[in-house]
């Protein structure tokens, strides 16, 4: 029977194992999935879950095999799951090894029927990944076998699974290619961190777009990324996924790819606001000349300067304010309009007033006639319905903005994305809801008037939200 479980297509000899007992003291509690080639069930270690996988015990491999989780009992990462025991084992006359894990909710490999992986979803992920696979280069082993249903998360941390590591000093003449993730050198026993890099490639491809890369058995040439896979994702997968090793990128090299663009010194100048004509950039000689400038005034005026022209100036040249009647408050503009009057009251404040000076009477203000306006409102919120295995894939949470015009009777009549589609699936939702979203129309003198909202929606594992946002009338 151990031969004919050494391969096994179907699911149902594993299923037949729950409630077993394995090792004396591990209950088979639940099935959990397999490989073919191996199972995993839920267990019970000192009292919590634990994860216990399976394998048919080969005759001149299984000790081997037992030395090597033994030794790496003693790797520690935040982002390796650990090993909490081994051994040996019978069941219905065919023996096995077995290996005890801490227990995982979920890997990758449970997302992606339902969604590909965000854009940043992947940049907080890969780091996370590269630090874990660095760490077990360091320490003298290869992982064996990056691929989705290897990289678990435990609450929001990523953990490889250990149970394939390789000591990169001792080459396996019985290891061979099973998948696309295996690395092409793994055909003849050859693993090194080049090969995690492979493996890392492919898992990311899949992650990204719901398919692994076409497997090639035999092939002797680079696989190419899917090109709707985004920057720098798509030339990361490409240097990794070379039929070469050597020409295979690195660790760091990835690192280096996933750092910001550098800023120019001229990109990181803030602009000169309110001064409409003027360059949006000072150049350090400008800049100086006017610093310069002022310091000669302040000198010659003395204690006793008028601060009235200066007052006079900023107000010529500062911008029209925003239309009081949209709803969004935009905060630079309140900062500048506050300075100008703080610096207008010190001005005031430090210039003594004249002996023979007398209060002069300012004339009435006369009040500008204004146009009556009420602004839009909400009439109908329609919310995306998400399903529970949706949901369930979110790490962390999934931002989508949507721009909706909509027309005089309050109907929206465009929606469309005003933010990069960081999921299909989610974006296809929310787009799907703003369609159906009404609203009470802003007026103008008693008449409806068109106008244009932003909808911002948050999604995570426990809820949705969204914030309408009138950003044009």
């Amino acid at each position: 029977m151990a031969g004919n479980l050494a391969h096994i297509s179907s699911d149902e000899p594993w299923r037949a194992f729950e409630g077993r007992v394995v090792g004396g003291k591990f209950t088979l509690q639940r099935w959990l999935g397999s490989s073919g080639h191996s199972a995993v069930f839920l267990t019970e270690k000192d009292g919590r879950q634990a994860a216990i996988k399976l394998v048919p015990s080969d005759p001149f491999q299984a000790q081997r095999q037992l030395d090597l989780w033994r030794t790496a009992t003693q790797l520690r990462h935040r982002h390796l799951l650990r090993i909490l025991d081994m051994g040996r084992t019978q069941l219905s006359g065919s023996l096995f090894l077995f290996l005890v894990m801490e227990y995982a909710e979920e890997d990758i490999s449970q997302i992606l029927p339902e969604r590909a992986l965000t854009s940043a979803e992947v940049e907080e992920l890969l780091p996370e990944l590269l630090d874990a696979l660095s760490y077990l280069h360091q320490q003298g082993f290869a992982h064996g076998h990056v691929k989705p249903s290897n990289v678990h998360a435990i609450g929001n941390e990523p953990k490889l699974s250990p149970d394939q590591l390789t000591l990169l000093a001792e080459p396996s003449a019985i290891r061979k290619r099973r998948d696309v993730y295996d690395a092409p050198e793994a055909q003849a026993g050859i693993l090194s961190p080049a090969s995690d890099l492979w493996s890392l490639g492919a898992t990311l491809s899949a992650a990204l777009t719901q398919r692994a890369p076409a497997y090639e058995a035999n092939a002797e040439r680079d696989l190419r990324p899917a090109d709707e896979i985004p920057e720098p994702f798509r030339s990361i997968i490409r240097d990794c996924l070379r039929h070469n090793p050597k020409q295979r990128c690195s660790i760091k090299d990835i690192e280096a790819k996933l750092q910001p663009p550098a800023r120019s010194v001229a990109a990181m100048e803030s602009p000169v606001t309110g001064r409409p004509g003027r360059s949006r950039m000072l150049t350090s000689a400008v800049a100086l000349a006017l610093v310069l400038s002022a310091v000669g005034l302040a000198y010659s005026c003395g204690r006793h300067r008028d601060a009235s022209p200066v007052a006079t100036q900023e107000t010529a040249t500062a911008a029209p304010a925003a239309p009081a009647a949209t709803n969004r408050t935009t905060q630079p503009e309140t900062s500048r309009t506050e300075t100008g009057k703080s610096n207008s009251a010190d001005a005031a404040a430090a210039t003594p007033p004249s002996a023979s000076s007398k209060p002069v009477p300012s004339a009435p203000a006369t009040a500008a006639p204004k146009a009556s306006s009420t602004q839009g409102d909400i009439a109908q919120k329609v919310m995306p319905t998400v399903s529970a295995g949706a949901r369930s894939t979110i790490t962390g949470t999934v931002r989508i903005n949507v721009r909706v015009d909509v027309d005089l009777s309050g109907k929206v009549t465009h929606a469309k994305l005003a933010s990069p589609e960081r999921s299909k699936y989610f974006a296809g939702l929310a787009l799907k809801a703003s369609q159906q979203w009404e609203f009470s129309p802003p007026t103008v003198d008693g008449q409806a008037t068109s106008s244009t909202w932003m909808l911002r929606y948050s999604f995570t594992r426990k809820s949705t939200q969204v914030v309408p946002e009138q950003i044009q009338r």
